[in-house]
């Protein structure tokens, strides 16, 4: 495998407050690799660092062999990086059907718009809802709808922040197989999460962050059997 995206020494700073100190991160092609830490580790932090909304204090961040350090959101995007963020975006008012023909118009030929909507609608469970206007769907069902338009982009890498904040348990594991489903196809994913039981659904790999650091990284086999790691979540460790 090789590697889609790498940061080096990331560092940022609010004011006197190190929010990500010296985080080195690596992500291979086609891998679902898991961002995980307490509350205040720095998860959001270094999310925002790679889709751009933050600019790094110190440091550099590698997408698809080009340094995007400097870059804005949207020309990381234009790249082939999607992002997924927590709070659900859609076109409230317009079909479901419509959303995402909005999201796909300018990465699929006319002539093959519709039949590509459909198949995101069948691969998002929500061929049934097609003609609902986006804001009468139910909270998960809009996140998969986001997703989707995420998706239409043709990312090579999409980062996703909290994708099953606010789902029920069984929207919870729905999300993850849909996550995989994709992932099947040769889409890397990346996700910044909290709820263990989607995270061991769903990772290969899993970079755990504390007060801003990498604390531990590796299958996540390996991490939900390292002790420390139950530890920072139990709250019995300052390390």
């Amino acid at each position: 495998m090789s590697e889609i995206l790498r940061t080096s020494a990331l560092c940022k700073r609010f004011g006197g407050h190190d929010a990500v100190t010296d985080v080195d991160l690596i992500v291979e092609r086609g891998e679902i690799h898991c961002l995980i830490g307490p509350n205040g580790a720095g998860k959001s932090t270094l999310f925002k660092l790679i889709v751009g909304t933050h600019i790094p204090t110190s440091g550099s961040i590698v997408f698809d062999g080009h340094d995007v350090t400097g870059q804005r959101p949207y020309e990381r995007v234009k790249s082939g990086m999607s992002i997924k963020m927590q709070t659900p975006s859609v076109f409230r008012e317009l079909p479901v059907w419509q959303n995402l023909q909005i999201a796909l118009q300018h990465h699929v030929p006319p002539a093959s718009l519709a039949q590509e909507q459909d198949r995101m609608l069948e691969l998002l469970d929500l061929s049934a809802q097609h003609a609902k206007p986006a804001g009468e769907l139910s909270h998960g069902q809009q996140q998969w709808l986001e997703i989707g338009m995420a998706l239409a982009l043709k990312p090579t890498l999409i980062l996703m922040d909290e994708p099953t904040a606010g789902m029920s348990p069984d929207e919870t594991f729905k999300t993850g197989e849909l996550i995989q489903r994709f992932n099947a196809q040769g889409l890397t994913v990346v996700v910044v999460e909290h709820d263990m039981a989607f995270i061991r659904q769903i990772a290969k790999q899993v970079t755990v962050l504390h007060y801003g650091k990498v604390f531990a990284r590796g299958p996540i086999d390996d991490i939900i059997q390292d002790p420390r790691v139950a530890e920072i979540y139990l709250g019995k460790t300052h390390a």
